[in-house]
C-alpha cells in the first residue's frame, strides 16, 4: 500500500506509515508521475486534485485535510469511482480564534470598542458557528446569514456553545444595512442560487453600513478585489482584514497595501487545526481499507507555546486585558508582517522554490509551508487578579483554561 501526502500534513507521515509506503511531498509540486503506482493520496488544498492529476494512475482513495473541496474535481473522481473525504470542522476553532485576534488588533489600532457593536457572520457552518461564539464572548451582537441551512427550515441558528442561546436568520441585505463587522465563512461556490464567488460585489459594498469592518478567512474570490479596493476609498469599509485572497498564491499586492491586515491563509493554521486534519483523513482512509486505525498524535504533541499566564487586571479596560492575553498566544500582526515583507521591492524568492511565479507568489507559499506552531487558545491557562465575573466569562468564552 503506498501513499502520497502533502508536506504541510502535521505527522502525515507517522500516520499513513501506519498502512504501508508513504512518500511526502509538497502540495503543489505533487505530479501524475507522483501518484501513478500510489493507491492513496493525502492532501490540502495546494494540490489540484483532477483529472489531470490522476488519470492512470492506480489511486482509489483521495483525502483532503482541509474544510473546503473547491480544489478537487469532485464529479470526475466520482465518475472514476474514486472514493474521496474531507475534513469539515478540523480548523473550525483556528478560525475563530484568528477573527478573534483581529477584531481586538483593530480595536487597539483604532481606538475602537467591540462591545455593543453588530457583527454579521455570513455563513453559520462548522467554522462560522464557532465566530458566532466569540464575537458573543467579546459582547457584539450577532446576525447570522446562511441561506442554505435556512432552506432546510431551521429558523435560528443555535450555538453550539450554549444551546439556549439561538440566532434567527437574516437576509444578507439585512447585514450590509446593519452590521459594524461582516465576516464571512462560506464554502466557493461558483454557480447556483447559493453561488459565493464575488458575493461581495460592488453591489454588496454600495449597501453596506458606511465605515464597516470586512473579514475574509473564507475563500480568496468571495470577495471582488476591485470592488473592495473602491469600496475602501469610498470609505464604505473602514478596515479590512484579509486571510484569503483571489489568485492566491499570487495575490494583488495593491489589495494587501490597502487592507489594514493581510495574512496568507493561515487562520486556520493553528497546530491542532493541522494535526486534526491529518487525524480525519487517516482515519477515513482507514474505513476505505477496512482497517482498525492504530494511529494517534498524543504521544507527538509539543508543549504549549504560552502554558501559563498571569495577569492584573485591576483598573483596565476589559478589552485591553483580553487584547493582551490573545496576543501572548497568538500575534497576528506577526503574521501581517511577514506577508507584507513578500510584496516588499527587492524581496528575493526563497531557496528551493521554483521560477515559474513571482517571487512574492513563491513567499506566500513559503509562509504557509513553514508556518511556526501555533497552539489553540485551552492550551493556556490564565490566572487573572482583579477581574470582574463578566472579565472572567469572556476569558473562559473565548477558550481559555481558568482554574
Amino acid at each position: 500500500m503506498k501513499t502520497v501526502c502533502c508536506s504541510n500534513m502535521p505527522f502525515v507521515a507517522d500516520a499513513f506509515g501506519t498502512l504501508g509506503e508513504t512518500v511526502v511531498k509538497d502540495g503543489r509540486a505533487i505530479t501524475s508521475a507522483d501518484v501513478r503506482d500510489a493507491d492513496l493520496l493525502a492532501v490540502r488544498s495546494t494540490t489540484r486534485v483532477n483529472r489531470e492529476l490522476l488519470e492512470g494512475s492506480r489511486v482509489r482513495f483521495v483525502g483532503t485535510a482541509t474544510i473546503g473541496t473547491d480544489h478537487m474535481d469532485l464529479p470526475w473522481l466520482e465518475q472514476q469511482g474514486i472514493r474521496w473525504r474531507y475534513a469539515p470542522g478540523c480548523n473550525a476553532n483556528s478560525v475563530s480564534e484568528y477573527v478573534t485576534a483581529a477584531l481586538l488588533c483593530l480595536a487597539d489600532r483604532h481606538g475602537l470598542t467591540l462591545r455593543g457593536k453588530t457583527m454579521g457572520v455570513v455563513g453559520v457552518g462548522n467554522v462560522g458557528a464557532k465566530v458566532v461564539d466569540k464575537a458573543r464572548a467579546l459582547g457584539m451582537r450577532v446576525l447570522v446569514n446562511d441561506p442554505p441551512r435556512q432552506r432546510t427550515g431551521e429558523a435560528q441558528h443555535v450555538s453550539p456553545a450554549d444551546s439556549s442561546e439561538s440566532f434567527p436568520f437574516v437576509e444578507l441585505d439585512v447585514v450590509r444595512r446593519e452590521a459594524d463587522v461582516v465576516t464571512f465563512h462560506v464554502p466557493l461556490i461558483r454557480d447556483g442560487r447559493d453561488r459565493t464567488v464575488h458575493m461581495a460585489d460592488a453591489f454588496f459594498f454600495d449597501g453596506l453600513k458606511p465605515g464597516a469592518i470586512l473579514i475574509n478567512a473564507a475563500r480568496g474570490p468571495v470577495v471582488d478585489s476591485d470592488a473592495l479596493l473602491a469600496a475602501l476609498e469610498a470609505g464604505m469599509v473602514r478596515h479590512a482584514v484579509l486571510d484569503t485572497w483571489e489568485g492566491e498564491p499570487n495575490y494583488r499586492r495593491d489589495v494587501l497595501a490597502r487592507v489594514d491586515m493581510a495574512t496568507p491563509h493561515i487562520a486556520g493554521h493553528s497546530f491542532e487545526g493541522k494535526v486534526m486534519g491529518t487525524v480525519m483523513v487517516y482515519r477515513e482512509a482507514c474505513r476505505f481499507l477496512g482497517v482498525d486505525p492504530t494511529w494517534t498524535p498524543d504521544a507527538l504533541l509539543p508543549e504549549p507555546t504560552a502554558p501559563g499566564r498571569e495577569m492584573a487586571a485591576n483598573n483596565r479596560n476589559d478589552e485591553a486585558v483580553l487584547r493582551e492575553l490573545v496576543r501572548a498566544v497568538y500575534d497576528i500582526e506577526a503574521d501581517d508582517l511577514a506577508l507584507r515583507e513578500t510584496a516588499a521591492p527587492g524581496f528575493k524568492a526563497p531557496t528551493g522554490t521554483t521560477r515559474d511565479k513571482p517571487a512574492h507568489a513563491s513567499g506566500f507559499d513559503a509562509l504557509r509551508k513553514n508556518y511556526p506552531i501555533r497552539r489553540e487558545f485551552r492550551f493556556t491557562q490564565v490566572a487573572l487578579t482583579g477581574a470582574s465575573p463578566a472579565l472572567l466569562s469572556a476569558v473562559r468564552k473565548l477558550g481559555f483554561d481558568l482554574p
